[in-house]
């Protein structure tokens, strides 16, 4: 049997839920799911490949070694050291390996990609420990995030680039009524991809962020090149390993998909990059650079940058049950994810249920529901994680000395468990509407910023400018009056930002599903891609049709 007669009826499903958009999830989210040892298995392989060269690449032997990876959670090294490679070497072996992968049919790239995740499903939890101590996320976020939500977002590029590649028949006879006679053409239309794929990784949400390129570059029949951050290398690096087992074990050359490790003081993105072979780049990180990757106009360029999200408060049913599921929205990983809710535009009078409270009211109950949750014992430290680098932290510090009133300062956060934890407190900001500059750019971090309006109106003209001129990636509102909501959803999709609304209890409005939510637009600066729709799959090949006289 074949990869693919094996995985055709998961392909299936996939493709069914990317057509529907409901709720659908091909690897079980929760840790009990999978076997009763694998958690013990996978804290032996993880402690396993500390404080020694990584080895389990299938990548020609190098001599020389990196690494700088710090746990967010101990403040140690990992001690892990990755093969470091001449980025022509990286490009050479990935121009032998495209020879013959372009050429491998899609039904067979399709299973042995579904394959490779199947592989990958056995080590979530090793995967889990190295995103936890490379980036800071809680263990739960990392299994959940760097295990079944990474895994699943990848099975939808394959899904869609499946879709996509087998859209169109690849072989037709084509006959033209000439009156007597008739003109007869044997056409094949060939989908070619065009070539070697660049994947460069962030520090906070490695291998989610990372999958989704890779396998679309792979469905496609590109070759890739994963550039993780150097702080945070270890997860793409199992990642990288076994996609490279998986393809050896089945024929195929492991150089399809290689690993390059760079440092902090010497990156070769830059270089990578810039490379006439590098025919497509896909990037999440900051702005500055990821401006630079879209440049490149010889190049298809995939990009997630910095976003300044909001939320709009206009009306509630409950004012504590909102302001709940908002508080937890900013601690989640302290604040870390790009979907996470910086701007809180609450004007001068909102309306809770038959209440009416000020602006001041809402503020004070939004900084004592983010201290309920800091000082919950059972929750506080997991919900925040750790942060994931320094220059985070210092804009953490730094943000009560912005000139806004500092409602609620930040300090440190008690972690049980890890002592030395590099955890604290959301900062939360008021200012008023004409601050803008305080507002109008990301502050990456556990930070919230309310601003006083005199309406709902100025509430939504500003988180439009906002979005139109930076960026964003989510928004979140509130209200009970559906004409509002229409107006909200109207003029945010007008700058090409979507709205939630309404969110109370355990969904927040950082979390974006496979097969239905599409992750970021596109259409404004946070990036100029989306996961996953269509475009994300097609730039990546161009069909070409051949005629033949029949």
């Amino acid at each position: 049997m074949s990869l693919f007669e094996k995985h055709r009826d998961l392909i299936a499903r996939a493709v069914k839920a990317v057509h529907e958009r409901t709720f659908y999830a091909a690897f079980p989210e929760i840790p009990k799911a999978y076997a009763e040892d694998a958690a013990q298995k996978g804290n032996e392989t993880y402690a396993g490949y500390l404080n020694r060269n990584f080895t389990a690449l299938l990548q020609k032997d190098s001599g020389h070694w990196e690494g700088e990876e710090v746990s967010p959670y101990t403040q140690e090294p990992l001690g892990i050291k990755y093969p470091v490679y001449h980025v022509e070497e990286l490009v050479a072996a990935s121009n032998d390996a495209f020879r013959s992968w372009r050429k491998t049919a899609i039904e067979d790239r399709a299973g042995v990609l579904v394959e490779s995740l199947e592989k990958m499903q056995e080590h979530f939890f090793e995967i889990a420990l190295a995103t936890q101590h490379t980036t800071g996320q809680s263990w739960i976020m990392s299994f959940q995030a760097s295990g079944p939500h990474a895994a699943d977002r990848a099975l939808e590029t394959i899904a869609v680039g499946y879709d996509e590649l087998t859209k169109f028949p690849h072989e037709v006879v084509w006959e033209k009524p000439m009156g007597k006679f008739s003109v007869k053409l044997d056409k094949e239309f060939i989908p070619v991809p065009k070539g070697i794929g660049l994947v460069i990784g962030c520090s906070t949400f490695p291998v989610w962020n990372s999958l989704p390129g890779l396998y679309a570059n792979l469905i496609t029949g590109n070759t890739a090149i994963v550039k993780p951050h150097p702080k945070s290398v270890l997860p793409m690096a199992i990642c990288v390993a076994l996609i490279q087992h998986t393809l050896k074990e089945n024929g195929f050359d492991p150089n399809i998909v290689q690993l390059a490790v760079d440092s902090s003081i010497l990156p070769i993105s830059i270089k990578l990059g810039s490379l006439h072979d590098i025919k497509l780049i896909d990037y999440t990180g900051n702005t500055q650079f990821g401006n630079w990757v879209e440049s490149l106009s010889h190049k298809t360029t995939f990009t997630e940058k910095a976003g300044v999200n909001s939320v709009i408060l206009d009306s509630v049913k409950d004012i504590d049950v909102t302001l709940q599921n908002l508080a937890f929205s900013v601690s989640l990983y302290s604040g870390q994810m790009c979907t996470a809710p910086q701007n809180f535009f609450i004007p001068e009078k909102i309306k809770s249920g038959d209440q009416v409270l000020t602006h001041e009211a809402v503020v004070v109950k939004l900084k004592e529901a983010l201290t309920a949750l800091v000082t919950n014992p059972k929750m506080g430290a997991g919900v925040l994680g750790a942060i994931q680098n320094e220059k985070t932290l210092h804009r953490v510090h730094d943000a009560s000395a912005m000139g806004s009133r500092a409602v609620l300062p930040s300090s440190p956060v008690k972690n049980e468990e890890f002592p030395q934890s590099r955890t604290v407190s959301p900062v939360l900001l008021e200012t008023s509407a004409t601050d803008v500059k305080t507002f109008e750019t990301e502050l990456f971090g556990p930070i919230a910023i309310a601003i006083k309006t005199k309406d709902t109106d100025e509430s939504i003209r500003l988180a439009k400018e906002v979005a139109a001129q930076h960026g964003a990636i989510t928004c979140a509102a509130y209200s009970t009056d559906e004409s509002v909501m229409k107006k909200i959803a109207d003029e945010m999709n007008e700058v090409f930002v979507p709205v939630t609304f309404n969110l109370t209890g355990p969904i927040w409005v950082n979390q974006h599903a496979a097969f239905s939510d599409l992750h970021v637009t596109g259409g404004n600066p946070a990036g100029n891609a989306s996961l996953t729709d269509a475009a994300f799959i097609v730039k990546r090949f161009v069909w070409v049709g051949n005629r033949k006289m029949n």
